[in-house]
């Protein structure tokens, strides 16, 4: 094992002759989280109902604070946990009164396409979709729409479907920031992949993303962070938003705190939040960061295309891949075939040689993380036939 994959022994060692190119869906834990996980039991029997006090008090500012290093994003007290971005992103759009005008793209994560779709249903949206492809004008599309004005933009920093990254994202927020007072961008995909700075853009946007993707802490995990002085006043909240100083004090109606917890929902396992912690620590203590992360992967995806070269494979090619460009590009790489059926009959046959991906629809994902070693990609594995 490399210096990387030691981090995560056991996961690889339980997983022994797998490779496994599916960690942009469900990365593999760093060992340090079973230490975390059994941390957070060691303090539910310590502390009981004061084990509150020790996770409000010591473990959120710290992730806060970790989570603020990565980002560049300087008011930690302002950003917000949950069990996962659809609660975050449906708690922010409960804040608008009457029909919604509302600006996004047609290659969302699932769970706010879904929910778009019911709102539209009942006629509480009105949603401009823009499509994604032509990748090559996609930037230029979208930023000429959102100068019509709309309540909320919504758009990933990459996109789960593809891989294809907004080069620039400082740049591109400031371009549709004009006229639409409310962003949210999800950066699920983006978080402990891409570098990110957030210290321009980061007081006029919402960010959302978590650990379950390249983090490594596993389900649970997910924060927002909210614009400067945000006073949006969710109608969907509960009693974690009653926990910090209140900014309003009319008994006449409901009060919100003036800093993440604007948005705060109610109990949760924080489990999750211990195991983020615990990865973030070790990235941190092990000088691990998003550029070296992201130098690596794409050491990972270039090796990774030259042996895909050397197979002269009627699938798995360049002709099929979408979006090859580095700059523009997420961590992992997309293959476009010609249907669904095919794609899953070629992922269950890497699968019965060890190497484990993910699809959707006709479009077949390879991730890479830090936990992977080019010396493994063996051209043996990958030339499968049909």
């Amino acid at each position: 094992m490399n210096r990387f994959q030691k981090l995560f022994s056991t996961f690889i060692n339980n997983n022994s002759g797998k490779l496994h190119f599916a960690c942009h869906s469900h990365h593999y834990w760093p060992d340090c989280t079973r230490e975390a996980q059994l941390n957070y039991w060691d303090d539910s029997s310590r502390l009981v109902d004061d084990k509150w006090g020790e996770i409000f008090s010591k473990r959120i500012p710290n992730v806060q604070n970790l989570i603020s290093e990565v980002l560049n994003f300087d008011r930690a007290e302002d950003i917000c946990f949950a069990p996962n971005t659809h609660e975050l992103v449906t708690r922010v759009m409960s804040s608008f009164s009457g029909k919604i005008k509302l600006l996004t793209t047609d290659s969302e994560f699932y769970s706010f396409s879904r929910q778009l779709n019911r709102l539209i249903e009942e006629n509480t949206v009105e949603a401009t979709i823009i499509p994604l492809e032509p990748i090559d004008t996609f930037e230029e599309r979208f930023t000429k729409e959102s100068h019509k004005g709309f309540d909320l933009v919504f758009t990933s920093h990459v996109f789960f479907n593809s891989g294809y990254a907004i080069n620039g994202l400082t740049e591109f927020v400031n371009k549709i920031e004009e006229n639409n007072k409310f962003i949210i961008v999800d950066g699920y995909h983006a978080f402990m992949a891409l570098p990110i700075d957030l210290s321009k853009i980061g007081d006029k946007i919402f960010y959302i993303a978590g650990g379950y993707k390249y983090v490594g802490s596993g389900e649970g995990s997910c924060f927002m962070t909210i614009p400067k002085s945000c006073k949006l006043r969710p109608l969907n909240t509960g009693w974690f938003a009653e926990l910090s100083t209140l900014d309003n004090i009319d008994e006449s109606q409901v009060g919100y705190p003036t800093n993440g917890l604007r948005f705060a929902g109610s109990t949760l396992d924080f489990t999750s939040l211990y195991r983020m912690e615990s990865v973030l620590n070790l990235y941190k203590n092990e000088e691990i960061n998003s550029e070296l992360i992201h130098t690596h992967v794409q050491n990972c995806q270039r090796e990774f295309l030259k042996m895909v070269d050397g197979l002269n494979h009627s699938h798995l090619n360049r002709e099929n891949l979408l979006y090859s460009e580095e700059r523009d590009h997420g961590h992992f790489l997309t293959f476009e075939l010609e249907s669904a059926s095919l794609v899953e009959s070629l992922k269950e046959k890497l699968s019965l040689n060890g190497v484990l991906t993910d699809s959707r629809k006709n479009r077949l994902r390879f991730g890479f993380s830090i936990y992977h070693d080019p010396k493994e990609y063996k051209a043996e594995l990958f030339n499968v036939t049909l």
